[in-house]
């Protein structure tokens, strides 16, 4: 069925049963190409019918759908001309697993993070009408990212505009995660509801007859609203939408293709800004996705069976969010003060361990990483120690609480920042690339980056135990393992210098140690350099880069973060500020967007491989010459 869709219009040539045959086929394409490369498999298989729909009853080539996330965004992409790239998901050159305006012209806006898409329609929809365009512009967004207060802004802003637009809350009852918060809660009781509906129903029916006109719009919208409150005598109905401006109508089967058509069909047509509130299953259509939806939200590539959904379990060393877990729950059962805060990502981040060790002392505060930093400055105030890990591009939500909240009250809040560097398959939306240039320049900020999974426990004690923020950033996945040794002990500010050579000092920052001591390995004798685990961006150990300054021709800082005031800018400044001569060459990522494809892959791309290092060390031969007394 796929191959005969060349373009979205072809959708309506289907006969009713093709659409059933195209529906389950989409599902098995993504049950097979998950199972190779990876994904978010779950949400895609909740949404088939809705994107059908959508797509039945819109344009394409005219009308805009946003998607939150846009995670969920495989179906549309099968259904706007990359069916025969599917092959190629989240792979080096291919399809993203993201929308992308570069891509498609059918991808009117790129995401990546949650709670966007109601601004973004709206946005779109006030430029339609300033230009006096017809379009529909449609936001589909989960309930997961209405816990974001940006979903609210928008919400709150479109009300009094009175613009004509549609937001699609797709209802699954999960963020990665089960939702938490009142959101989740009101939701729930519309879910429980049905009444509220058939109410409404009836009173349309009944008023519908009725030829008062104006007179009878008008009892029709009262005894909407009046019905909705007297099935509800707690009061949480869907009235909180309407009387934000919103014609509210659900809950809708999110599986009924041919209801959903109709309901579309009618809400293009209600003026003003209107929220359809769809039911949907997270993986729907595929059993072990369904009763499993918290594992089968983003999968890796190779870990389950297609055909039976069987998980392979996959052995290995340790990663760093495992080990973060570890260190929290043993810092807590030392210090009972310590809490640990996450915005909906509870098993991404490891908290999920904490979770179950220390259940009084875990906060999911959902999609809401502002929230969840001045949260935590809030707490700090009252003698509890707040640990909040989030992964580095989340963080970035959060800047504004960071500075106001946190640095410029010099409250001792550590941040465990997450996937780090390169983060491989989610491409450019999730790379963890900016967060020391974010972090570094803030007064009382400490920041720390262990070099493989055993700095991180004698790291996190030490950031406990500063009286002021700090934050410890650590990749996805694990180190090599390969150069596991006897740590030196963690104190602030200072460097551990790993191997001695001349001529050239490789000053290294986390994971990219491994590079360095690679590169160490694979050189001869004479050019072998000296190799310094930095440990710590700010404060920079100062005194180590005087004494390398004094017997070294050159530095090369290493880092996964970009150039443009990260680690190695760090350095540079310093050099210059005391006036040093020694030459710097920083090898990191310049000021382009990285996009998806394995990390090993990334790392390669921009020189941050033991070869590569070699070679630029190799390439430094007849520059560098010993220093007297070196």
């Amino acid at each position: 069925m796929l191959e005969r869709l060349g373009t979205p219009a072809d959708l309506s040539g289907l006969s009713r049963a093709e659409i059933d045959s195209l529906a389950k086929e989409i599902r098995n394409v993504l049950i097979q190409v998950c199972a190779v490369n990876g994904g978010h498999l779950a949400p895609n298989l909740g949404v088939v019918e809705l994107t059908l729909a959508l797509h039945r009853v819109l344009d394409m080539r005219t009308d805009k759908v946003v998607w939150d996330v846009s995670h969920q965004s495989y179906v549309h992409k099968l259904l706007t001309g990359r069916a025969e790239k599917i092959e190629t998901l989240r792979q080096s050159g291919g399809v993203s697993g993201f929308a992308m305006r570069s891509e498609s012209e059918y991808d009117p806006f790129g995401a990546g993070h949650a709670s966007t898409s109601i601004s973004a329609a709206l946005g779109m929809a006030t430029a339609r009408d300033l230009q006096g365009g017809k379009e529909t512009v449609v936001a589909v967004i989960g309930d997961g990212a209405m816990t974001g207060g940006l979903a609210y802004e928008a919400i709150n802003n479109a009300g009094p505009m009175k613009t004509n637009f549609i937001v699609i809350l797709n209802d699954n009852e999960m963020s990665i995660a089960p939702n938490v918060g009142s959101i989740a809660s009101y939701l729930s009781v519309l879910r429980s509801k049905p009444w509220s509906n058939s109410a409404r129903t009836l009173t349309k029916d009944v008023l519908g007859h009725v030829p008062f006109g104006t007179t009878a719009r008008r009892a029709l919208s009262t005894a909407e609203t009046a019905a909705m409150k007297f099935v509800s005598p707690e009061g949480k109905t869907a009235v909180i939408f309407e009387e934000m401006g919103f014609r509210y109508i659900g809950p809708i089967d999110g599986h009924d293709y041919d209801a959903l058509c109709d309901i579309l069909s009618n809400a293009r047509r209600i003026p003003g800004p209107v929220l359809l509130h769809v039911r949907t299953v997270k993986g729907k259509g595929f059993e072990p996705a369904e009763s499993d939806a918290r594992t089968f939200h983003g999968v890796g590539p190779n870990v389950y069976s297609p055909d039976e959904g069987r998980l392979e379990k996959k052995s290995g060393r340790p990663t760093f969010a495992q080990a973060f877990a570890d260190a929290l729950i043993a810092v807590a059962a030392r210090d009972e003060r310590v809490i640990g805060i996450t915005a909906a990502m509870p098993d991404g981040t490891g908290l999920a361990k904490f979770a179950k060790a220390f259940p009084a002392r875990y906060f999911d505060v959902g999609i809401a990483e502002a929230h969840a930093v001045c949260f935590a400055a809030g707490a700090s105030t009252s003698n509890i120690k707040p640990v909040v890990a989030i992964y580095s591009t989340f963080l970035q939500r959060a800047y504004d609480q960071i500075v106001h909240d946190v640095a410029v009250q010099n409250l001792p809040v550590v941040f465990a920042l997450d996937r780090a560097g390169f983060v491989g398959d989610d491409g450019p939306t999730h790379m963890g690339l900016y967060d020391i240039a974010y972090l570094r320049t803030l007064p009382n900020m400490v920041l720390m980056a262990p070099r493989n999974e055993a700095e991180i426990t004698p790291m996190l004690d030490v950031a406990l135990a500063i009286d002021g923020p700090a934050a410890m950033r650590y990749p996805r996945g694990s180190s090599s393992g390969k150069w596991d040794e006897p740590l030196a002990p963690v104190v602030v500010g200072r460097a551990e210098v790993l191997r001695r050579g001349h001529g050239v000092a490789i000053l290294a920052l986390g994971i990219t140690v491994d590079a360095a001591l690679d590169a160490y390995a694979l050189l001869d004798d004479d050019v072998k350099p000296t190799v310094v685990n930095m440990r710590f961006v700010k404060p920079l150990d100062e005194n180590l880069i005087l004494e390398l300054a004094e017997t070294h021709t050159r530095f090369i800082t290493l880092e996964e973060h970009s150039l443009a005031g990260g680690f190695g800018s760090a350095v540079v400044e310093f050099i210059n500020d005391r006036g040093l001569s020694v030459p710097v060459e920083r090898i990191g990522v310049p000021n382009v967007l990285v996009h998806h494809a394995k990390p090993e892959a990334q790392r390669a791309q921009f020189g941050l491989t033991g070869e590569h290092v070699a070679a630029r060390v190799n390439a430094l031969r007849d520059k560098v010459r010993p220093v007297a007394g070196a």
